[in-house]
């Protein structure tokens, strides 16, 4: 057998069950070993960068790595936007690079490149194969290295030469070492929260799942500590009767007003807290008091729960006393605006579903009225690239087929990656879009204000709004192969949100702000 199947076989037996691929003729190999490596699923993407959000999207759901299959340095390049979110959340993800031969790199023909360049700074870990035998042993390290703590992205690039040639008997195996807990960092946190009180606060990153959130509870009771959560967790558990923490501000002057006052924080899945920009108004990165002591007790890409059962622990926390559990909101009516799509949302969200929210200025109904809504995930924009939420709900939907999802959209920056309504379309995804169509990229008129341009002529507004032509995503749904409806009001969205979810396979709607 030639190396591309031994590689699809090794990864296989290391945990893979899914490869999201836009491949080209590098990668021939690979795309017909698919065929005869039973038990890995793959999932056709008709750009990169729905590719690698899908992968982002599995990893975050399922804790294990999804492979990706693109088509050298461009086609890489096309799926980094993606992977620097992906590298924010801590997600495992495999990225399989095809490449030239070995003997025809050097004639530098058109598609060649410096990958390793591209791949390193969106990667934990860097490898090329350039030998089949190595090839097999590269792919097996490559999940481990993935899925290890703190978990990541390992990109593989694979010479053609490398996956065509025979590949020696056998499939190596590798294990992927777990951290541990650091006593010493949780003994001094533990220490440092009981000695500020109501001045101290603990801050959860990454993924906070109920056991997470009802540790972070735990400790609060037994300290009178703030909680806080990043202000874009990678997933995070929400909804009726589960504990709920405010998420920190994402203006940075919000921010700094709610941390005012703080003597001491601990971090348990994340990093102290930082503004996404610098302003010249306020001249400064860190949004915690100058004098506030910050202890790191695990970092992104770790399991929190762990830790925080032992800070608990550490601390005689009394056990979970559980949260009363608030009414459904009501099904709201009459105008369609911010606030009545996330109630209209909150209202009929099943009990387990799972929400990728990238609706930006238009997710602020959604997070007033979230924690009413039946338990349920949240997947965020951890890094900040748009263009995350349709494909990150393509992998979410792979991950878990019997969980309802529902793409909280923006508009302008759905159409970064439109192309994953193809794809949902074509396997059938269990995914409603929710299209908040504002017309406008209006966090960036938001960001114009707030830097003094407070009367902006036509050129600057030209740039912050989707007018002339206007998007009718009703069409582009039906384009890809969705169902898709448009709504104006309150009320239909709620019957159109009903209809969506208790039906199979994708639809989208939108809702016009």
């Amino acid at each position: 057998m030639n190396g591309a199947h031994r590689a699809l076989e090794a990864a296989h037996l290391a945990g893979v069950e899914v490869c999201f691929a836009n491949p080209g003729t590098t990668e021939m190999e690979m795309v017909a070993a698919l065929d005869s490596v039973n038990g890995i699923r793959s999932v056709l993407c008709l750009f990169e960068g729905v590719a690698t959000g899908a992968a982002d999207g599995y990893g975050r759901m399922t804790g294990k790595p999804a492979m990706t299959l693109v088509h050298l340095g461009p086609g890489f390049a096309n799926g980094i936007a993606n992977l620097h979110n992906a590298r924010r959340a801590g997600t495992p993800i495999v990225n399989m690079i095809g490449d030239h031969p070995t003997w025809h790199l050097s004639s530098d023909s058109p598609l060649t490149s410096d990958i390793e360049s591209l791949a390193s700074p969106v990667s934990k870990w860097v490898r090329r194969s350039e030998s089949a035998g190595k090839l097999v042993q590269d792919t097996v390290e490559a999940v481990a290295v993935a899925q290890s703590e703190p978990s990541g992205v390992a990109s593989l690039i694979i010479s053609q030469d490398a996956a065509w040639d025979e590949a020696p008997d056998g499939l190596p195996t590798v294990s992927s070492p777990s951290m541990g807990l650091d006593e010493e960092s949780i003994q001094s946190a533990s220490r440092m929260l009981k000695e500020k009180g109501e001045r101290g606060a603990l801050l959860l990153g990454s993924r906070a799942l109920r056991p997470s959130l009802e540790a972070a509870a735990q400790i609060q009771s037994a300290t009178g500590c703030q909680v806080f959560v990043d202000t874009f967790m990678a997933r995070l558990e929400g909804g009726a009767g589960l504990p709920g923490f405010d998420a920190i501000p994402y203006f940075p002057e919000q921010a700094i007003d709610k941390l005012s006052g703080l003597q001491g924080i601990a971090v348990v899945g994340s990093r102290p807290p930082v503004a996404f920009f610098g302003y010249k108004h306020l001249n400064r990165s860190s949004l915690l008091p100058d004098d506030c002591e910050s202890q790191v007790v695990c970092g992104t890409g770790v399991d929190s729960g762990p830790s925080l059962a032992a800070i608990a622990q550490e601390l005689g926390a009394p056990d979970y006393a559980g949260v009363p559990s608030n009414p459904h909101p009501a099904e709201p009516d009459g105008e369609l605006n911010v606030l009545s799509l996330g109630q209209a949302l909150a209202s009929v969200l099943p009990e387990g579903a799972i929400v990728v929210n990238e609706a930006a200025t238009s997710s602020l109904g959604w997070v007033v009225h979230s924690s009413k809504a039946a338990p349920h995930d949240v997947l965020n924009l951890t890094g900040g690239a748009i263009g995350q939420g349709i494909p990150c709900a393509v992998g979410a939907a792979i991950a878990a087929p019997d969980r309802p999802v529902v793409a909280l959209q923006a508009d302008g920056s759905g159409m970064y990656t439109v192309q994953g309504l193809w794809s949902m379309a074509r396997e059938q995804l269990n995914v409603t879009v929710l299209v908040c169509a504002n017309q406008a990229y209006r966090i960036l008129q938001t960001e114009l204000e707030r830097s003094g341009n407070h009367d902006p002529g036509p050129a600057a507004m030209s740039m912050t709004n989707l007018s002339s032509p206007e998007l009718d995503w009703t069409k582009l749904a039906a384009g890809m192969g969705l169902p898709a409806v448009r709504v104006t009001r309150a009320d239909e969205l709620v019957s159109a949100l009903k209809r969506s979810l208790s039906e199979p396979g994708p639809s989208l709607i939108e809702a016009l702000l």
